[in-house]
C-alpha cells in the first residue's frame, strides 16, 4: 500500500484547484447518500490518494458534491443502467466502471457484457496495474 501512495503522489500533477482529500464525516455521509458500507481498504484509499490527479482515469471522489467523480452521483448512474446494487464505483471507464465488492475486490463491470473476469485482489493492486497505468 505505501509504495502505490507514493507512486500516486509522485505522479500527481498539479491542478490549479487542488482536490481535497476526505474527514471520516465525508465518508458516513456518502455511505448514508448510497446506502451500503464502504470497505475499509477503499475508505483508507479515499482518505490518502482521492486528491490526486494523474494518468487518464479519475476515480470517485467525495468532498465535492458538484463533481463528476462525486462518488454517490456516479455509483447511482451505474446502478441505474445495470451495475449490480452491491458494488460501489471507484471510477468510470470508457465501457464501463471499476467497481468495489464489500469484501474489497475490485471488478470491471462492462456496460454491455456486464461483469467481467477482469479483478485485482484489493484497491491498491488496481491503482497499481491500471491506474498508474492509465
Amino acid at each position: 500500500m505505501e509504495d502505490v501512495i507514493e507512486l500516486l503522489r509522485e505522479r500527481s500533477e498539479d491542478i490549479p484547484t487542488p482536490l481535497e482529500l476526505p474527514e471520516d464525516d465525508d465518508l458516513v455521509l456518502v455511505q448514508e447518500q448510497i446506502l451500503i458500507h464502504l470497505p475499509d481498504e477503499y475508505k483508507i484509499f479515499l482518505k490518502e490518494v482521492s486528491d490526486v490527479v494523474c494518468g487518464s482515469l479519475e476515480p470517485a471522489t467525495v468532498t465535492d458534491e458538484n463533481s463528476h467523480t462525486y462518488l454517490p452521483e456516479m455509483t447511482s448512474i451505474a446502478w441505474d443502467i445495470g451495475m449490480p446494487r452491491e458494488l460501489i464505483t471507484i471510477c468510470e471507464a470508457p465501457d464501463g466502471y471499476y467497481c468495489i465488492e464489500q469484501d474489497g475486490v475490485v471488478r470491471f463491470w462492462d456496460r454491455d457484457e456486464g461483469l467481467t473476469e477482469d479483478e485485482w485482489p484489493t484497491i491498491w493492486h488496481w491503482a497499481r496495474d491500471i491506474w498508474l497505468e492509465s
